[in-house]
């Protein structure tokens, strides 16, 4: 969120540093990310700490907690897991909110400025490694399996009418609502044949907006808030579309990408299928946030642009899902 949360940052510093034992000397919200129930701070110590404190309206799932500390120790190192609390555990409550405490990793994310070619095959071998982990009982029992029951469409209809009868939408749902309810009515139709296929474990927002890296180093991979387990192309839809990133994958980027996560090929209903729901979802996410939160007129803004991005590329006469 890019507007801050309705804290005392004050006593969330002071909890922070209860909770996790450090001498904290500087808390910096950091207006990141477009979860409109999950904040960020960059935390410093006096030691010469530097950590990221996600704090989230509500509780973190069991396997945003549990799953990035399996995957490191099957050594997927890219994964950036939440640091333990002394008492054990990772998650910490601080009134109608919990925090999560990560190390701080230095050069932002890929989205704006793209991979380098060494990344994109580093890209390939994360999620290689990624889909081959088989998960532990415990872990399995955490992970939702794909469904393929998406409420976005249904969602989406229910806020188009608010649009409509919006004076901050209504000519926004003029032009892109009847786009959008053909994707919501193609996207039930391609739920019902997607194939049968392997559920792996999925990150399932794995753009490169959740993968940090300073210059052409090592990737980070953050963000592990709703892992999934499906077939791969819930997380290959983030690789293979042009939605993603301002320096989208091309056939070299592709080879790349290729060399590192290995041969498979992909299958071209589930991939339509994940873009397409994707796509309501978010539209779904953005409509409401800026019809139905109290943000600011730069969140709304904010909310808006990413809409009509994505209302433009539904609309175009070239998009196929």
């Amino acid at each position: 969120m890019i507007d801050k949360p309705d804290v005392d940052e004050r006593l969330l510093a002071a909890e922070v540093a209860a909770a996790w034992a450090v001498d904290l000397t500087s808390l910096t919200f950091m207006p990141v990310g477009l979860d409109g129930h999950a904040w960020a701070y960059r935390v410093e110590t006096s030691e010469g700490g530097r950590y990221f404190l996600k704090l989230r309206h509500g509780e973190f799932g069991r396997a945003a907690t549990r799953l990035p500390g399996f995957l490191r120790a099957q050594g997927v190192r890219q994964v950036v897991a939440p640091i333990d609390l002394p008492d054990g555990g990772s998650s910490h409550g601080f009134g109608a909110y919990h925090l999560l405490l990560y190390p701080f990793h230095d050069g932002g994310s890929r989205w704006g400025r793209g991979l380098t070619d060494r990344q994109w095959t580093e890209y390939g071998e994360f999620l290689g490694r990624l889909h081959a982990v088989a998960p532990s009982a415990d872990i399995a029992a955490d992970l939702p399996n794909e469904t393929y029951r998406s409420n976005a469409g249904e969602r989406l209809r229910l806020l188009g009418g608010q649009a409509a009868a919006s004076e901050a939408l209504a000519a926004f749902w003029a032009r892109y609502g009847a786009a959008l309810h053909r994707l919501s009515e193609t996207v039930e139709q391609l739920a019902g044949h997607v194939p049968p296929g392997r559920h792996v474990i999925c990150h399932a927002d794995i753009h490169p907006g959740n993968l940090i890296a300073d210059g052409d180093g090592p990737l980070h991979v953050v963000d592990w808030d709703a892992p999934i387990l499906a077939p791969r192309e819930r997380d290959l839809m983030f690789v293979y579309s042009q939605d993603f990133g301002d320096h989208p994958i091309n056939a070299h980027r592709a080879a790349l990408f290729g060399a590192g996560y290995g041969p498979y090929e992909v299958d071209r209903t589930t991939l339509s299928y994940y873009r397409g729901e994707r796509h309501l979802d978010d539209a779904a996410a953005f409509l409401d946030g800026i019809l139905n939160s109290p943000a600011s007129p730069e969140s709304r803004a904010n909310d808006l642009h990413w809409l009509t991005r994505i209302a433009e590329t539904v609309a175009d006469p070239s998009y196929a899902v």
